[in-house]
């Protein structure tokens, strides 16, 4: 006697985003099912990685990132053409660290022309991250949506301060938007839907929900982002449609995990080994609960996860 396998039936569908121009535009979205649920429904697009570059260097890095990065920090144009032509990279996330106004407090027009000498030296997307202070990005992102118009950007984080300035400079230039809230389903829904009042078409955001690295953290970011994706295929909630995406970069490089030298803690092994296996273990728990773009600083890593996705998508 056959058994019949038990399938959910979804009503809803994640939506696509497209950036970048040309050839290498990357689309993202399109799922029917949750993901890698390919016999309830469409998988959609395969899922996207992108490179963090920072247009600073760091004070204290990890040594999996020192050891892999080095030669590159203080140019950021060079880091973005060496991700695409010597590892492949499907797209780079500049992160304009420097605007910080607790930090160097660079200006938008420092920001505009970094971001145009890291487009003239790639033909990749290009994500332009903030500083992620509220009110000097809705003045960086402004300037940088003007210096990348035309090449169809993502770019972010628009937050409840700074919404308004930074969803009519992306309309204004032909950008994608990062909507971003702090691991609450409600706000994740809110700044949507005030974002949609402003004119910004939600076929065009992407929703950022807050990362969290493996370990404390882990199960709250998971079950949040489950929420919002069942919302979105379950109860067909147009507002919880948009694709996702997980800022890796910014939050497992900071934990103890991966900074605590082997002088330190010598039963935790290689330090720069374990670096890369957190954030590649964090990245597959993100990309099981529903990201579809990934911002990662490790090649090592990329590779792990690039090699379970091919696995995942078959």
């Amino acid at each position: 006697m056959a058994v019949e396998i038990l399938k959910e039936k979804y009503t809803g569908k994640v939506n696509t985003v497209t950036i970048g121009t040309g050839d290498k535009a990357m689309t993202v979205g399109g799922a029917t099912a949750l993901p890698f649920h390919s016999f309830e429904g469409e998988a959609g697009n395969r899922p996207m990685i992108a490179y963090e570059i920072l247009d600073m260097p760091p004070e204290d890095s990890p040594a999996a990132q020192k050891e892999a990065w080095d030669a590159h920090w203080g140019d950021p144009a060079q880091w973005a053409r060496y991700c695409q032509n010597e590892l492949s990279a499907k797209a780079v996330a500049l992160r304009l660290v420097s605007t910080d106004p607790d930090g160097k407090n660079a200006g938008p027009e420092d920001a505009a022309e970094t971001v145009k000498k890291v487009l003239a030296a790639i033909d990749i997307p290009l994500i332009i991250l903030g500083c992620f202070k509220e009110a000097k990005d809705g003045q960086v992102l402004k300037a940088a949506a003007d210096a990348a118009r035309g090449r169809n950007c993502l770019i972010g984080k628009a937050q409840e301060e700074n919404y308004k300035t930074i969803a009519a400079a992306a309309i204004s230039n032909g950008h994608k938007l990062i909507a971003f809230s702090n691991l609450d389903f409600n706000l994740s829904k809110q700044i949507n839907i005030l974002l949609t009042q402003t004119g910004f078409n939600i076929n065009d955001i992407v929703i950022d929900p807050t990362a969290s690295a493996l370990g404390y953290g882990l199960e709250y970011t998971y079950s949040v982002i489950e929420r919002i994706r069942a919302a979105g295929l379950v109860q067909n909630d147009a507002m919880m449609q948009p694709p996702m995406l997980l800022d890796l970069a910014s939050v497992v490089w900071k934990v103890k995990e991966v900074k605590a030298g082997e002088d330190q803690l010598p039963e935790w092994g290689n330090v720069s080994e374990r670096g890369t296996h957190w954030e590649a273990s964090t990245a597959v728990s993100m990309l099981t609960a529903g990201a579809e773009i990934l911002v990662m600083s490790s090649p090592k890593a990329v590779q792990a996860v690039e090699k379970t996705l091919d696995q995942l998508m078959k």
